[in-house]
Order: C-alpha cells, then structure tokens, then sequence
C-alpha cells in the first residue's frame, strides 16, 4: 500500500443543525455552540503524486488565483510545515455551491491535508493536522477530525456525538452569502445563552437565519417554499437551507419538484465523514 501515488477522494457537505452564538469576544471572534453532521456527498478531489516540488491545482477552481484557492493553500502549508520535497497535481470536480453554508471551501483544505498526509507520508495526527487546518479557516478542524460533533468555543472545541442517520433535501437559491458580512452586521443575534445538560431537550435555531433572510429575501422564500414538505433550516451563514426526512424517496420528491431557479441535491447523513472512510479503503 506505500506505492499509492494518486487516488481521488470526496470532500464532504456539512450542515450546522444548530447554530447558537452566545457572545462576542474582545477579538472579534464569536463564542458559539453548533451541530456538525456531514453528508455522503460533496466535491470530488484527485491527487496524483509529483517528484517535483510544484503544487499544481486544475479542474473547477471558478477563476479563483491558484495563490488565493483553499486547496492550494493547505497543500502549500503542509508541505512548508514538514518540508517535503515532492509536489501534488490535484484536479477539483465542484459540486458544492460557493457561499452556500455548506463548508464546500472548509471541506476542500481539509480533505487536501488528509490526502497529502497519505500520499507524502507526513504522518502527523489528526490533532496535529486540525492545527494546521485553523489558520486556514474554523470550520476545517471539523472536517479533519471528521466526526459529527458539536462545536463550542469559537468552533475549535469538538464534542463528538451519535446521529441517527437521516435524508436531507439541500437547496441552493443560487444566492453567495458572505460569513465575514453577516459575522460582523450589527443586527446579528449574539445572546443566546449556552446549551446546559441534553442539547436534545433545548429549543434549537440557527441565530443567524433570521437576518440572513433580511438580507437576501431569496433565502426567505427558500425556507418558506421548504415548509410545504418540513420543517425548513438554514445552515450556517446561508444561504443553503435544508428539509430532514427519514428515507431517500421523501427527499428525492422535494427535488424533483424544486424550481428551475434554484439548485439542489439529497444526501444522507454520515456520523463519520466519508472522506475518512475512503482513506481508510485505500490507506489501512
């Protein structure tokens, strides 16, 4: 199995299926507590082992600067942090919406650092590689430690958790909502107070959604249309808002008939994310 010099690897979908924010730090951060669950669906990642050291990223990249892609920037941070001297090709297939809420940029650095882990046999653990993945962003530790979890502190604080497994029917309004705008808007809900004992028996929100909707209306009639099926959410900063059903063939009913202006996909839920699980067929 140490022969493996390329292999493709799927970069996960998050939803938040909570999202409290319960204050505001000195340094700009926000304390909050948040539900992780991962779906069996995302981007798709290929990597193909290079004997010189240039990182090379094609496919998908939406005209993004190579320096400024997520992707590129942890392939580049692990290779600086343990001084490798081989390099990557890695292609991107996107299939998760920019701005969507649903951690497709998060999901990719992560995923890049758990491949290149593999392939240039850095063998740092996931503690260590969910360090890294911080100064790229605060959801990409989740992805790294790859287990549902809630999240507390300002995200880094992962308590893991058992779900039951559900279908969810995602829809994007085909609107880019900003994290850092809505994070920094004076109107944003920041006194939730902290979940004490079973979260399970607390009213749970997402505190951003009802300024999100403000906002973007698009999100708004999202969430209404939604409602005709189930009860709707938003997850994270939007704009992607979700239904949860227990089979396949419900959610698959919403997509069929969602409007042609919006975007949309069904997925079911994972506690373990499948980019852990697909490593794991071809490393272990």
């Amino acid at each position: 199995m140490n022969n493996i010099t390329s292999f493709s690897l799927i970069a996960p979908a998050k939803l938040n299926l909570f999202l409290h924010i319960n204050g505001r730090r000195d340094d700009g951060y926000h304390e909050l507590e948040t539900l992780f669950t991962f779906l069996n669906y995302g981007d798709e990642l290929s990597f193909e082992l290079r004997d010189l050291p240039a990182i090379i990223v094609t496919g998908d990249t939406n005209g993004i600067a190579t320096t400024d892609n997520l992707i590129y920037k942890a392939a580049l941070l692990l290779q600086t942090q343990c001084k490798i001297k081989q390099g990557v090709k890695i292609n991107l297939i996107k299939r998760l919406p920019m701005g969507g809420g649903v951690g497709g940029g998060s999901s990719d650095a992560a995923s890049t650092l758990l491949a290149l882990n593999k392939l240039w046999k850095t063998a740092l653990s996931l503690d260590e590689l969910a360090h890294l993945g911080l100064q790229l962003g605060a959801d990409v530790p989740v992805f790294i430690h790859g287990k549902s979890a809630i999240a507390h502190g300002i995200g880094e604080q992962l308590e893991q958790v058992m779900l039951e497994q559900k279908w969810y029917c995602v829809v994007f309004p085909n609107q880019h909502v900003s994290t850092a705008k809505i994070f920094t808007h004076p109107e944003l809900k920041r006194d939730t107070p902290k979940i004490s004992g079973d979260w399970q028996q607390h009213i749970l929100t997402n505190d951003c959604e009802s300024l999100v909707k403000k906002l973007c209306p698009e999100v708004e009639k999202t969430l209404q249309w939604l409602l005709k099926y189930a009860p709707s959410k938003m997850t994270g900063t939007g704009s992607c808002c979700f239904v949860e059903f227990a089979t396949q063939v419900q959610a698959q009913d919403v997509l069929a008939n969602l409007p042609h202006t919006w975007q949309g996909f069904i997925a079911s839920s994972v506690n373990t994310s499948p980019a852990h699980t697909e490593l794991a067929a071809i490393f272990d």
